[in-house]
């Protein structure tokens, strides 16, 4: 958590064995558990805390040639969609990387397997004509019949697919919003009534909350079906990503390192602020009864319940994690150094 002092020690490879396992010496203060080919446990009796550092399964080094700013898993975990700075999209086989379909993607700030690849492209070269500036990230609402985006002009918008239509803007801020998600909202939560009828092209909107992690140093909920706002959260720093992990709790990210975990049936002050490292939150993902974040200093680590016992997904070295995405229990990042890495989960 925020405030607790870190703890620093080092480890040192003493030789191998001859099924190819290191032979690994920690410093004063640390001790080493359970050593494989591909992870290391650290822990420290005196703090009651551990770690497993676990390398990947797979590296994929030849998808893009430049920096993989952003990927997702398709929903059956057989396919990868990912962007670069070199100015490709492609579409991968998950399992080896082999690529499927190759596209000019120019700038595109985010890419999702969950919607036909026909239907996004339609909705945010038409979105290019609305907004006046880049579009920062994009969410799903239920199937995929609509979509939402949000930009650097400070706006978040509904979106219908099949006609690559405009349903309208749920918030205009006065800053960029960076990141958004939109989740089922606890029963409890007043979301408000909207002020005119919806259209019938809108699906799936009632009873959601979208969140928008904003430049300002806020984080802010709007009912997505009424479109009236339902909290205004105030944080260290830029907020740039933002997630659910349940109707209730809710995590976000900002540009000083912070992740705060709110209640949304009181968003006064947070739950608690967990601060690894001083380097930006990139991204925030759900995942058991935890979460992956990954971080601009390279660090990428997963939670479950408390701090007690944290995972390092490693070998991003100091290169910025743009993404992460799962699908059961493999979990794929994204890398300022072009790789796409895949870490198998199965000890967990």
């Amino acid at each position: 958590p925020a405030g607790k002092p870190t703890l620093y020690g080092s480890l040192t490879r003493r030789g191998l064995s001859t099924e190819g396992v290191p032979d690994i010496a920690a410093s004063e203060g640390f001790v080493v558990g359970e050593v494989t080919k591909k992870s290391i446990l650290i822990s420290c009796p005196h703090e009651n805390v551990s770690t497993k550092f676990l390398a990947p399964y797979t590296a994929f080094c030849r998808i893009h040639q430049k920096s993989v700013t952003c990927l997702d898993i398709s929903s059956g975990g057989g396919l990868g969609v990912s962007t670069s700075t070199d100015g490709t999209m492609k579409i991968w086989q998950a399992a080896n990387g082999e690529i499927r379909v190759r596209a000019s993607s120019f700038d595109v700030a985010r890419c999702l397997c969950h919607v036909l690849p026909v239907c996004l492209p339609r909705c945010l070269s038409e979105h290019g004509l609305c907004f006046h500036a880049g579009i920062l990230d994009t969410a799903i609402v239920d199937r995929g019949r609509n979509v939402l985006s949000c930009s650097r002009d400070g706006t978040a918008r509904l979106w219908d697919c099949g006609k690559s239509a405009c349903l309208g803007v749920i918030a205009d801020c006065d800053s960029p919003v960076n990141g958004i998600a939109v989740g089922t909202a606890d029963n409890s939560l007043n979301l408000g009534t909207p002020e005119k009828a919806p259209s019938e092209r809108e699906v799936g909107t009632e009873g959601k909350i979208l969140l928008l992690a904003r430049e300002d140093k806020k984080l802010e909920g709007v009912g997505l079906w009424s479109r009236q706002p339902v909290f205004l959260f105030t944080g260290s720093d830029a907020f740039n990503c933002c997630t659910f992990l349940s109707s209730t709790y809710i995590l976000a990210g900002t540009q000083d390192g912070n992740i705060y975990q709110l209640d949304l049936r009181n968003t006064n002050s947070p739950i608690q602020v967990i601060h690894r490292s001083g380097a930006p939150v990139l991204s925030l993902l759900p995942y058991r009864d935890g979460f992956i974040a990954s971080q601009g200093d390279g660090t990428c680590f997963i939670v479950q319940q408390d701090l007690d016992y944290v995972l390092d997904l490693t070998e991003a070295d100091c290169d910025p994690v743009y993404k992460v995405a799962s699908w059961e229990k493999q979990v794929y990042t994204c890398c300022r150094d072009g790789i796409v890495r895949r870490y198998q989960l199965s000890d967990l």
